[in-house]
């Protein structure tokens, strides 16, 4: 057992305050380690940061609470609860669908009411969710206790008989619309199943049908709110974070890491040298790799990251609406143009789509702090392709086109009604987050980019650099990355644990 002393001197960096570096600096600091965050932005949380503006507040980033396990076992894990930091709301219904023709779709939180909905659209298929869900959730609990929870530094931690057996009851190696269009044909449902991999990931013909995980996270365990918004998870880690003695330094991006031999020994921030005996990169991995290491100590070059499927950057509007909208539930998604031909812009044309599918987030209709008194909070986002740019002239054809979208199918002006707006796509990606080629969500889910085929999250360059986040195990997402975070601290506490115990 290692003196709590020894520990206490040990310095640990972070570089990144996004939730998985929040959830690393809290388990690092838990386990009696000197640990620091180094924050590029003034306020933390990453791409999960919120902003106030003429009373609205506004999430920049994530608006979908799924998961809630996930959350529960961090706090957890220091004595705490999630309900000590905010309160969660399930939302019924979870999201309201807009497709062709004036139809719309609400999908209910009552389980055998979404059997029904199902059934209404497809005879038969209520029977065939109840399969498909059940091997969803045999694939969720399955990645959940055995394979979300592996560094995947190699191959060698799969190489075990039962869990090469669960492997294949994963089915990583048919495609999830494959695998979806085996229990459905009609298009709702389809479009339905698949937009948390569309948004998210890939093309559902190029992601593993594993992610069918991702259906039993939506219709089984449920979409939730917590009030005052997704910013409140970050205000808690944060606050855990500083009751835990973690040290927040913010607006200091870090410029360069320092190398002797094969250790990282310093990293300047904010124009400050500050020594550290191991280091965990939260930020942007091949900013990290490309830019603050020199090329001996990077274990990727720019042809691998060339090579790499990013998932979906995006484009989105932060609208404060001097009214209420009727017609707009809290999640919307505007399925009402061709999802095959938009999806085609994102991964094959990379260009912009001309009749894009998008989201809307209008969290005033469930929480009345987010908004002032009688008006509307709205968050657009349209997936686009990665490393495509913008001028404010686009950015206002695709607002116009969003809007009278939204007026078409509520039957509500919504343009002349706009009291704040406010823009954001590949360019504050890039300079805020030094987000590679403007990306939203780290890489894309595909088979070739699962567990140990990921960038490996321990340099085998610099022996005391670690990295987490969405370019790493386990992969995009808030859970994952919360999940990212708790891995890489037992990763760095073995590290340093074998340093002292031969220090003696």
């Amino acid at each position: 057992m290692i003196a709590h002393k020894h520990r206490s001197l040990t310095r640990i960096g972070i570089i990144g305050a996004g939730f998985s570096g929040l959830s690393s600096a809290c388990c690092l600091a838990q386990a009696g380690f000197d640990v620091t965050i180094f924050e590029k932005n003034s306020t933390t949380g990453g791409r999960a940061r919120s902003f106030e503006k003429d009373g609205f507040v506004f999430d920049m980033g994530p608006s979908w609470y799924w998961m809630p396990e996930v959350f529960e076992q961090f706090f957890d894990r220091f004595g705490k609860k999630v309900s000590d930091y905010y309160q969660l709301q399930r939302l019924d219904p979870s999201y309201r669908v807009f497709f062709p023709e004036n139809e719309q779709l609400d999908m209910p939180a009552d389980m055998e009411m979404i059997r029904t909905t199902f059934e209404s659209l497809e005879k038969g298929s209520a029977q065939r969710l109840d399969r498909f869900l059940h091997e969803a959730m045999q694939k969720y609990k399955i990645s959940m206790r055995t394979f979300v929870w592996k560094p995947s530094h190699s191959i060698t931690e799969y190489m075990d008989f039962r869990l090469l057996r669960e492997t294949f009851r994963l089915a990583l190696f048919r495609s999830f619309s494959r695998h979806a269009s085996q229990y459905f044909s009609n298009s709702k449902i389809l479009r339905i199943l698949e937009f948390p991999v569309l948004f998210l990931g890939a093309k559902p013909e190029r992601t593993p049908a594993l992610y069918s995980m991702m259906n039993y996270a939506d219709l089984s365990l449920g979409t939730w709110y917590p009030q005052g918004g997704m910013g409140k998870i970050a205000e808690a880690m944060t606050n855990l974070a500083a009751q835990l003695g973690v040290k927040l330094i913010t607006d200091a991006e870090v410029q360069k890491i320092s190398i002797a031999g094969n250790k990282a020994v310093s990293v300047i921030a904010g124009n400050v040298d500050h020594e550290v005996d191991a280091l965990v990169a939260s930020a942007d991995y091949e900013h990290v790799e490309q830019q603050l290491l020199s090329r001996e100590h990077r274990v990727y070059d720019d042809d691998y990251w060339k090579s790499r499927v990013m998932s979906p950057s995006s484009l989105i509007f932060y609208l404060g609406i001097d009214k209420k909208i009727d017609g707009l539930l809290h999640h919307n998604l505007f399925f009402d143009e061709d999802f095959t031909q938009h999806a085609s812009t994102i991964y094959d044309s990379k260009t912009w789509p001309q009749r894009p599918l998008f989201y809307v987030c209008c969290p005033s209709k469930s929480d009345s702090t987010v908004s002032p008194a009688g008006k509307e909070n709205l968050f657009i986002l349209i997936p686009v392709a990665t490393n495509i740019s913008s001028d404010e002239r686009l950015r206002d054809q695709y607002l116009q086109m969003c809007m009278r979208r939204i007026e078409e199918r509520t039957g509500t002006d919504i343009s002349g009604h706009v009291k704040y707006q406010r823009s954001y796509a590949h360019e504050e990606f890039i300079t805020d987050y030094n987000s590679y080629q403007g990306n939203a969500y780290g890489l894309a889910n595909t088979l070739r980019q699962t567990a140990f085929l990921k960038p490996k999250m321990r340099s085998s360059k610099v022996e005391n650099l670690f990295y987490t986040g969405q370019l790493t195990v386990p992969g995009p997402g808030v859970p994952p990355s919360i999940i990212s975070g708790q891995i890489v601290a037992a990763e760095v506490e073995k590290y340093i644990s074998r340093k002292l115990k031969k220090k003696g």
